[in-house]
C-alpha cells in the first residue's frame, strides 16, 4: 500500500516543479537541492525519475515475493484440506457412501476443496488489501481536496447494492452448477468402470447421449451465470466512469478558481483512479467469493458429517481375541428401508466354522457388517469374548478380522504390496510364506516380474482366480483370529475352486470363521449353519459329517 500511494508523486513533481513554476516542497529543499534555481529543475526531474524507477523496482520485487508466498500458502492449504477431507470420509458410515456414492465424494475432495485457496488467497486477502488501500487513498485525497474525495466516494453505496444483488444470484446458481457437474462426472465414472458391459450391449451411443444431456444442462447454467456476472461488471464500470467524470469536472473547476494546481489535479485523478480500483476489487471479489463459497460449502459438508460409529472414552484395547461371539436380541434397520435384521439371538463358541445361508436380501451381509462394527445394532448387543463390541477400540476390533470377499479388492500396486496390505511391515519371507499357504506362489513366480508385478487398476491384469488367491494370501499374512469369507469361490471355475477351498481349509484352522456361500460343497466343513429369512433367524443347525445330509440348507 505505501508503494501504491507513492506512484503519483513523480508525476506531480514533474508537472508542478519541473514544467511549472511551483517551488519545491519543503522536504526537498535540502542536500543536493540547495543550489541555484537553474539547476534545481533538472535535479528535480532526475529525482522524479529515480523515484519512479525505485517505486517500480520495489513494487516488482514485492510482487515476486507476494506471488511466491501466495502460491506456497494456497497449495499448502489445498493439500492439507484434501488430506483432512479424505481422512474424514474414510471414517464416515457406510450409509453415507451408499447414499451419496463415490463420485460425489471424489468431486468434493478433488474439485471443491481448492476453493479454500481461492477464498483465502484470491478472496479475503485481496479484499483486506483493497479495504486498507481504499482507506489510505481517501485520507491522502481528502488532505489535498476534501470535496473531490467526497465526490469520489458517492458511488460506494451504488456499488454495494449492485454487489449484494449479484452475490445472491451467483451463490444460488453456483450451487446448482456444482451439483450438475458432479452428476456429469458420475456418468464418466460409471462408463469407464462398466466399459465391458457397455461394449457387450453396444450402448456406447446411449451413454454418450446421457453424458451430453447432463453436461449440457450444466453448461447452460454456467453460460447464464457468466452473462449475469458480465452484466454486473458492465454496471460496475459505468458507475465508476460516472464517478470519475464527476471528480474530473469538479477538479477542473477548482483548478480554474486557483484552489488546485494542475499537478495536484493530476495527482488527485491518479488517486481517484486508484481509489476506484480497490472499490472495483471489493465489488467484483464479493461476487466471485459467492461461487467459491458455494464450493467450500460442499467440501465442508463432508466434515459436517458425524461418524456413525463412535469410540467410547477409555475404550478397551484388544490384542488377540479368542473369537467367541454372542448375539442378544440384535435388530438392525437401514434408514429408509424395511430390510435389515430382526431379533437375532445365538452363541458362537471360539473356533467355530459358521455357514450363513439365505435368499438375496435375507440379511447375510448385514450380519457380517455388525460383526466388524461397520454398523451398530438398532437394538440388542453383539458380544465378542463376553464384552460388547462398543467397549473395544475400533482399530483393535477390526484388526481381529481377516476378510476374503466374493469380488476381491486389489489396489494399483505390486502383488507383494497387495498381499502385505493388512500388515505393511511384513518381510519378504513372510509374504512368500503367505502366498505359498494360499497356493499363489507358483503362478506369481511364473510372472516376468514375480512379486513386483503391477496388478493394474483393481487387479485388472490378473484373472479372477489369481485375484482371489492373492486375497487369501493377504488373509494368511494378517493371521487374524476371526475370518470372514463372503462367497470366496462363486466366480471361479471348478478346478480353481478346488485349489481355493484347499487353501481356505488351511486358513480356517483354529479360527472362528463366518462363511457366506450358496454351494453345498463350500459349506461342508462348517460346524454350524445359520439360516436367515427376511432378516429373521429361521434355523440354527449344528452339523456333523454323519448328519450333513439332514442339515437345513436351502
Amino acid at each position: 500500500m505505501p508503494l501504491t500511494l507513492l506512484y503519483p508523486l513523480p508525476l506531480k513533481i514533474v508537472v508542478d516543479n519541473v514544467l511549472g513554476s511551483q517551488p519545491l516542497p519543503n522536504w526537498l529543499r535540502h542536500g543536493s537541492f540547495s543550489q541555484p534555481w537553474a539547476n534545481m529543475h533538472r535535479t528535480a526531474l532526475e529525482f522524479a525519475i529515480l523515484v519512479l524507477l525505485g517505486i517500480a523496482l520495489l513494487a516488482n520485487l514485492q510482487g515476486l515475493a507476494s506471488w511466491w508466498l501466495q502460491t506456497y500458502t494456497g497449495e499448502k492449504l489445498v493439500w492439507d484440506f484434501r488430506a483432512r477431507l479424505l481422512n474424514h470420509v474414510q471414517r464416515l458410515p457406510l450409509g453415507f457412501h451408499d447414499h451419496y456414492g463415490a463420485t460425489d465424494s471424489v468431486y468434493r475432495i478433488q474439485h471443491d476443496a481448492p476453493s479454500i485457496q481461492y477464498v483465502t488467497i484470491q478472496g479475503i486477502v485481496p479484499l483486506l488489501t483493497a479495504f486498507f488501500t481504499l482507506a489510505g487513498m481517501i485520507i491522502v485525497t481528502a488532505k489535498i481536496d476534501a470535496e473531490l474525495a467526497l465526490v469520489a466516494l458517492l458511488i460506494t453505496p451504488v456499488l454495494f447494492l449492485l454487489s449484494l444483488g449479484c452475490s445472491r444470484i451467483v451463490r444460488k446458481r453456483s450451487q446448482t452448477i456444482k451439483g450438475l457437474d458432479s452428476s456429469a462426472m458420475s456418468v464418466i465414472q460409471e462408463v469407464i468402470g462398466s466399459i465391458r458391459v457397455i461394449k457387450a450391449f453396444g450402448q456406447e451411443g446411449r451413454e454418450h447421449a446421457r453424458f451430453v444431456r447432463r453436461s449440457g444442462e450444466r453448461m447452460s447454467h454456467q453460460v447464464q451465470l457468466s452473462l449475469q456476472q458480465a452484466a454486473f461488471n458492465v454496471l460496475i464500470g459505468l458507475t465508476i466512469a460516472g464517478g470519475t467524470a464527476a471528480a474530473l469536472y469538479i477538479g477542473v473547476r477548482h483548478v480554474r478558481t486557483g484552489a488546485l494546481t494542475v499537478g495536484s489535479l493530476l495527482m488527485i485523478m491518479a488517486y481517484v483512479a486508484q481509489v476506484y480500483q480497490p472499490l472495483q476489487t471489493l465489488s467484483t471479489k464479493a461476487t466471485d467469493l459467492q461461487a467459491w463459497l458455494a464450493s467450500l460449502d460442499r467440501a465442508f459438508m463432508l466434515l459436517d458429517q458425524e461418524p456413525e460409529i463412535s469410540e467410547e472414552e477409555g475404550a478397551l484395547t484388544l490384542s488377540r481375541a479368542t473369537g467367541e461371539f454372542e448375539f442378544r436380541e440384535v435388530s438392525f434397520w437401514y434408514e429408509g428401508s424395511p430390510r435389515g435384521l430382526d431379533g437375532l439371538s445365538f452363541h458362537i463358541p471360539a473356533g467355530t466354522r459358521v455357514g450363513i445361508v439365505g435368499a438375496t436380501g435375507a440379511g447375510k451381509t448385514t450380519l457380517l457388517n455388525l460383526l466388524m462394527r461397520f454398523y451398530d445394532p438398532s437394538e440388542g448387543t453383539v458380544l465378542l469374548d463376553g464384552i460388547g463390541l462398543q467397549k473395544y477400540r475400533i482399530a483393535d476390533l477390526r484388526r481381529q478380522f481377516g476378510v476374503v470377499l466374493q469380488e476381491p479388492v486389489l489396489f494399483t500396486a505390486s502383488i507383494a504390496e497387495n498381499i502385505a496390505y493388512g500388515k505393511p511391515e511384513a518381510s519378504d519371507e513372510e509374504i512368500v510364506a503367505a502366498a505359498k499357504a494360499a497356493a499363489s506362489h507358483q503362478f506369481i513366480s511364473e510372472l516376468p516380474e514375480g512379486y513386483d508385478t503391477q496388478v493394474g487398476e483393481r487387479g485388472s491384469r490378473l484373472s479372477g482366480g489369481e485375484r482371489q488367491r492373492i486375497s487369501l494370501a493377504r488373509a494368511f499374512l494378517r493371521d487374524s483370529p476371526i475370518l470372514i469369507l463372503d462367497e470366496p469361490t462363486s466366480s471361479v471355475d471348478v478346478h480353481t475352486e478346488a485349489a481355493i477351498m484347499e487353501a481356505t481349509e488351511r486358513l480356517m484352522a483354529g479360527r472362528t470363521t463366518f462363511m457366506i456361500a450358496h454351494r453345498l460343497n463350500t459349506l461342508k466343513s462348517c460346524d454350524l449353519i445359520l439360516v436367515l429369512d427376511q432378516g429373521r433367524l429361521k434355523e440354527v443347525n449344528w452339523c456333523r459329517p454323519e448328519v450333513w445330509s439332514n442339515a437345513a440348507v436351502t
